[in-house]
């Protein structure tokens, strides 16, 4: 059938006697009419009213469209609409997201007698909930006598199709309910004052009280009614405020996305019940409808996007992870000049072993293999340098951008008051000190200690670390003058990436509780035995997101560039202090006269830029994660500005070296 374009052309298509899909494709085609340009709702409602009026002029089309919606309603079972519409038919979060990318991917059909599907294709944009939601009741009114079946085409003695499909949907909204509410997953962590009050059990009984006293009823008022819809009313209510008993868990025990993604599915369906409810007993019925109609619209939409699963069911997760982030964070900010010296020489041990990871990382290259494997032996090494400088307590510079960003955000709820932002300033200048003591004993110790250990591979075996042709090589690929800045900026975002990945693991490790099944196993302590299982329990729950962290960060660094390079991308990192290594080596190879060769000072020049984009980027991205996780909005932006510009104004030196009135910190 070719589509109609014009009302003339709608109405004298009209057929219900037409097959399925031809029926739905009229619907489709009327919707699409009455949208017109989608330039204005108060055109589309026009367009509405002249349907309304060309319909009430002619007695036959009226009863043609009467008897096209009763075939619709025998075909197509509205229940699973109004019930199911907009939430998901798994119950894990990544089997709804490849629901999802199914749906965005395959085109859906018209022949169809799914009431959903055929929903998603007539009410299909977004302006359909603006004109929906803008009906008044005069028109409302209108569409339900247009649509009121004759007599013997109600589903009983008092209520039409319509009404019965409300309560068909409330029942099957109220069994969903019940059970999630009954499932290990949520019960197990619901608040025993919940789990004791039982609200789920006598849902459904009182709901077939409500239905009864409806159907007993045609008054709205009446007592029975009113009465049993108050108790229905109060017994979801009760079942919300158990399920959201189990936040409280989650918080203390780490989140799990698949658990918040079943909680804001239950959440949805009461909100849905309570819809529906308003749709069969409110005292604008017709409006409500509407209402929800319109919701159905926008439901639909987002259910088709990845993108509002994600940032729905991951909220939680990502501020766990800035939580957890913040709190290793503050370990990471000196804010005198005790602490200063200490980051000093953290900074300066873990420079001194990253220049045997340096020899490490030319050793494993010296071996000629191929691209995964020579990334993957890289990353090893890297790994396992970043792990020991962990336990030996020592510090890499560019890890603490990414755990000090969450700290950071989370002071910004505190900025009520115009003192509180010199105070934000003053943190941002111990912030800013930290980083600079961290660079420095990291990059001032590296390139020494790679020059030693060249020189003494010289001595012992004959040949520094690198040869002269590689130590051009590594000039060349540190200037400046090259992508320099670009692979340092793409650093920045794997050191971010191996924060999230920390965060993650540690989130994981706690939802499990695997510090306590170390702990009380009994297979382990036999294996142990007890004081060693306490022991290995608590050393695991206080460096999991350390191990992680550096271990995710050190693969990253070898194998990603293998990985883009596999793609024909020639994407390298730049990692200030690794690449201060790699410069020792390349100086310990040419000598002395390496002072006379330009592309050594462009490299050199290369330095600060790769540390301050490491830095940056890393901790801006953790950042604005950290703001979204924390929920801070509104923040004066200008009066935090003007704070930290004042504090550079008066006192400069201070974001480098702790001032002399600055008192040592108390340590909790």
């Amino acid at each position: 059938m070719k589509p109609p374009h014009d009302l003339p052309e709608l109405l004298a298509a009209l057929d219900p006697q037409a097959e399925l899909v031809q029926r739905h494709l009229w619907l489709i085609a009327l919707f699409e009419w009455l949208r017109g340009d989608r330039s204005a709702v108060s055109a589309t409602l026009a367009r509405l009213n002249l349907l309304l009026d060309a319909m009430q002029v002619r007695p036959q089309t009226q009863l043609r469209l009467q008897a096209w919606w009763q075939t619709l309603l025998d075909t197509l079972d509205g229940t699973t609409l109004l019930a199911d519409y907009g939430f998901s038919s798994r119950s894990a979060f990544l089997s709804e997201f490849f629901e999802r990318l199914r749906h965005k991917l395959l085109p859906g059909t018209p022949e169809t007698a799914d009431a959903s599907a055929l929903f998603s294709l007539v009410l299909c944009d977004a302006f359909d909930a603006q004109w929906l939601s803008a009906l008044d009741e005069a028109t409302l009114q209108r569409i339900a006598n247009l649509l009121q079946l004759p007599a013997g085409h109600t589903a009983g003695p008092q209520i039409s199709p319509w009404q019965n499909t409300l309560l068909e949907a409330i029942t099957f909204c109220t069994s969903q309910v019940r059970s999630a509410g009954f499932s290990p997953e949520l019960r197990l962590r619901m608040s025993a004052p919940a789990r004791e009050a039982g609200p789920f059990h006598a849902l459904a009984r009182d709901f077939d009280r409500l239905r009864d006293a409806y159907l007993a009823s045609p008054d709205r008022d009446s007592e029975a009614r009113q009465a049993a819809l108050l108790n229905f009313r109060e017994r979801l209510e009760a079942c919300r405020h158990a399920a959201a008993s189990v936040y409280t868990h989650l918080d203390a025990h780490g989140i799990s996305v698949n658990l918040v993604f079943q909680l804001r599915q239950m959440r949805e369906r009461v909100l849905r019940i309570r819809a529906l409810l308003d749709c069969l007993l409110s005292a604008s019925p017709n409006s409500a409808s509407a209402r929800l109609l319109a919701h159905l619209v926008l439901v639909g939409r987002e259910r088709r996007s990845l993108g509002a699963l994600i940032a729905a069911n991951t909220s939680l997760l990502a501020a766990k992870v800035a939580e957890r982030s913040s709190e290793t964070g503050e370990h990471y900010i000196t804010r005198n000049a005790v602490e200063y010296r200490d980051m000093l020489r953290q900074a300066a041990g873990g420079g001194a072993l990253t220049a045997l990871t340096t020899w490490m990382k030319f050793a494993v290259l010296g071996l000629g293999l191929s691209a995964f494997w020579g990334g993957f032996w890289t990353g090893a090494a890297y790994a396992l340098s970043f792990v020991v400088i962990q336990l030996l307590h020592f510090t890499l510079a560019t890890k603490q951008p990414a755990m000090t960003a969450p700290a950071m955000a989370a002071k910004l709820k505190d900025l009520g008051d115009p003192n509180a932002f010199t105070a934000f300033a003053d943190e941002v200048t111990h912030l800013v000190r930290s980083q600079v003591a961290a660079v420095l004993g990291n990059v001032l110790l590296v390139f020494p200690a790679v020059l030693l250990i060249s020189l003494a591979l010289q001595l012992i075996v004959g040949q520094p670390m690198v040869d002269t042709k590689e130590a051009e090589h590594v000039f060349h690929s540190l200037t400046l003058l090259g992508p320099t800045a670009l692979f340092a900026a793409f650093t920045g975002v794997l050191l971010f990436a191996s924060s999230i990945i920390a965060g993650w693991v540690e989130n994981w490790f706690v939802l499990h509780r695997l510090d306590s099944a170390m702990r009380y196993n009994p297979r382990i302590t036999a294996w142990l035995g007890r004081q060693r299982a306490q022991r290995w329990a608590a050393f695991m729950r206080l460096n999991i997101s350390g191990f992680a962290s550096n271990i995710s960060l050190g693969f990253m660094l070898g194998l990603v560039p293998a990985f883009a390079g596999f793609f024909g991308l020639l994407l390298e990192v730049r990692h200030v202090t690794l690449s201060a290594g790699q410069l020792g080596a390349a100086c310990a190879a040419i000598g002395w006269n390496v002072v006379y060769e330009p592309a050594l000072w462009w490299a050199v020049a290369a330095l600060p830029v790769m540390g301050a984009l490491n830095l940056i980027v890393s901790f801006y991205l953790a950042f604005r994660l950290a703001l979204r996780a924390h929920n801070v909005t509104g923040i004066n932006r200008l009066h935090v500005t003007q704070a930290i510009a004042r504090r550079w104004r008066d006192a400069p030196l201070s974001f480098f070296w702790p001032t002399r009135d600055t008192l040592p910190a108390t340590k909790d």
